[in-house]
């Protein structure tokens, strides 16, 4: 990033001579930040309401009053209530503590004396538009965890066995302070699981940080989780930003090896310096990693260390597939609906049977995401205010294994009859060859289906 990149948005300078407002914008200027100045309060008050600003850098005392600074005061006052998030840099040539504190207390974020030094102006400008990038990245993290709760909410759907067994140890070890590896195929709601973990900890009303390992560059690795230094606005990396709250690196199995001691250092003493600095940060962080790799096998042919592997495992949740979770797949689905339908304002939608027995018998290779992305495609596609059968246009690979324990034996029976049907082009006599019966028993089978369900037969 060049330095004219650094910020897009400009500070505001305040102040009622026009040479120290030149001073400021040469100095601004040639350090590549761009600014707006004016000579008086409702100038600048009249500025933020229309311009969105970086900081704000204020003069405490005007012609009309020159030593109190009441009139500055006021305007960190008018600044506040106007731009709340604005960080408010005050200066005065009459500096002294009290005028110092009584700034401070109206929310100013930090005070210079004039004449000023170039390189602590410099230097006090970047650390507050360092310092509220971090506060809007905080702020949009905890209003994206919010987001999530539906989807917290979501894993406690699960009706099967195996998800209730999920659901008790999340609840058991969400209060500790252990690190958690969460194992599952892709689609099963990993992501979900660490969210739902830090949510019910005593660390929920701190930043959930999420870093995404497979896309993050390897040459990015130590700048992104460590931060910047040797950069004219120094940057904190993804385990500052986290302090106090939890880290979630999504496919932890993706990261090179040789970046892997790198992190083990900072999960193992909570310790690290960032790229291009020498002082040693300490940050509190709990580590929640997500993985659908053999990480054992990585072990064993030299992708993964294990003593990297044995402080990210202190606690292990392992996702079931959805075919292995049957007793969910009906609820999602039904959840998927009322959501996709209030998102778009259409009126609520129900499964057909033959859905339900669709949903059913079908293995999801793709999993929960494969099922909401059915849903979504579903409901946007249907003209009536049911979803079929039809309308769920799975279909299933040559490979994928038919799955049936879920069903009762007329369901199994009219699931394999219509795949029959759907292979041969509902030529009933090869249909009926291909399910080893007559093809009077086929159609005696297809027109007791007609009697029990008063609808038309397998087509």
């Amino acid at each position: 990033m060049s330095r004219s990149q650094e910020t897009a948005a400009p500070v505001l300078v305040v102040d009622d001579h026009p040479d120290i407002r030149l001073a400021l914008r040469i100095l601004l200027q040639s350090e590549g930040i761009p600014s707006i100045d004016v000579g008086s309060a409702a100038a600048a008050l009249d500025a933020v309401a229309r311009t969105e600003f970086a900081c704000a850098v204020v003069d405490l005392n005007y012609a009309s009053d020159t030593t109190s600074g009441l009139e500055g005061l006021e305007l960190v006052t008018r600044l506040r209530q106007e731009a709340p998030e604005l960080p408010v840099v005050t200066m005065t040539a009459w500096g002294s503590i009290e005028i110092a504190v009584r700034a401070m207390r109206l929310g100013a974020s930090d005070f210079i004396e004039k004449p000023w030094n170039n390189a602590h102006m410099v230097h006090t400008i970047r650390t507050q538009i360092a310092v509220r990038r971090m506060q809007e990245e905080n702020r949009r993290l905890r209003a994206e965890a919010a987001l999530s709760r539906e989807a917290g909410d979501m894993l406690r759907l699960g009706e099967s066995s195996s998800m209730r067994r999920v659901l008790d140890l999340i609840d058991r070890i969400a209060g500790g302070e252990a690190n958690v590896l969460v194992l599952g195929e892709n689609g099963t709601g990993k992501s979900l699981v660490a969210r739902e973990i830090h949510a019910l900890s005593p660390r929920a009303e701190h930043p959930v940080i999420r870093v995404d390992m497979g896309t993050l560059p390897e040459s990015r690795f130590a700048e992104e989780m460590f931060g910047e230094e040797d950069r004219p606005t120094p940057r904190p990396g993804r385990f500052e930003l986290a302090d106090g709250g939890s880290l979630i690196l999504e496919e932890v199995g993706s990261i090179h090896p040789l970046q892997q001691a790198k992190l083990l250092r900072v999960v193992e003493e909570g310790e690290l310096e960032r790229c291009g600095g020498m002082r040693t940060r300490r940050v509190n962080v709990r580590v929640i990693s997500t993985s659908n790799a053999d990480l054992e096998a990585a072990i064993r042919n030299d992708r993964f260390r294990r003593d990297l592997l044995y402080r990210l495992n202190a606690m292990q949740v392992r996702l079931p597939p959805l075919r292995e979770r049957q007793e969910d797949i009906v609820p999602l689905a039904r959840h998927f609906i009322l959501r996709e339908c209030r998102r778009r304002a259409r009126g609520a939608m129900l499964l057909t049977p033959s859905a339900e027995r669709a949903l059913r018998g079908y293995a999801w290779p793709g999993n929960v995401r494969e099922l909401e992305h059915t849903i979504e495609r579903a409901v946007l596609l249907s003209p009536r205010d049911d979803i079929d059968a039809d309308t769920l246009s799975l279909q299933r690979r040559a490979d994928e294994p038919v799955v049936l324990d879920s069903l009762t034996l007329p369901e199994a029976e009219e699931l394999l009859i219509r795949q029959a049907l759907e292979r041969h082009g509902h030529n009933l006599q090869r249909a009926a060859d291909a399910l080893g019966i007559s093809r009077q028993a086929l159609y005696r089978r297809l027109e007791k289906w007609r009697a029990r369900t008063g609808l038309a037969p397998i087509d």
